[in-house]
């Protein structure tokens, strides 16, 4: 598989903001160099039943993780879920027929670039405004945490892309 997303291998050596922003930013390129190169069709495909995943579906996923954590819980901003709801709590990975394909990428790369602002000059320490279980969250947690989130799904993602075509790469 090639690397249309120019996936950047993180450094061997550097200070800690850049280690864990470069390894973050590794995985959120991964997950997009998984889905490149597939139709539209091809982006929905499910894995094994009863399991709804399917590599539109983690995009989906994902771009509500950045928002969740980023935007809601780090800034303490207003986001209302763009994918899912408490009536449909999994709507982003069962409803995917709600936005088309290119919306759902533009959407993806609106919340990275949130995110990354948000982030930006922001002091690893520095504790998130939201909460978690009545807790607040440094901001080195959260990149800890995404890192965790995006490695677990690219996994789901590269089976889902063997599934499809037969492409790996790590």
């Amino acid at each position: 598989m090639t690397d249309p997303v120019n996936r950047v291998e993180p450094p061997f050596v550097a200070d800690e903001v850049t280690m864990l922003e470069s390894w973050l930013d590794y995985h959120r390129a991964t997950l997009l160099w998984k889905c490149h190169g597939l139709t539209d069709a091809q982006l929905t495909v499910r894995s094994i039943p009863p399991s709804t995943l399917s590599l539109l579906g983690l995009v989906r996923h994902l771009t509500e993780v950045e928002r969740s954590w980023y935007a809601r819980r780090l800034a303490g901003r207003e986001r209302p879920p763009l994918y899912y709801s408490d009536a449909e709590p999994d709507g982003d990975f069962d409803s995917l027929d709600s936005a088309p394909v290119a919306e759902v990428f533009a959407a993806y790369d609106r919340a990275v670039q949130d995110s990354r602002a948000l982030a930006a000059n922001t002091d690893l320490e520095a504790l998130s405004i939201g909460t978690v279980d009545g807790l607040q969250v440094s901001l080195r947690w959260i990149h800890l945490h995404l890192i965790e989130e995006y490695a677990r799904h690219n996994g789901h993602a590269d089976l889902l892309r063997q599934c499809i075509d037969g492409d790996t790469g790590e």
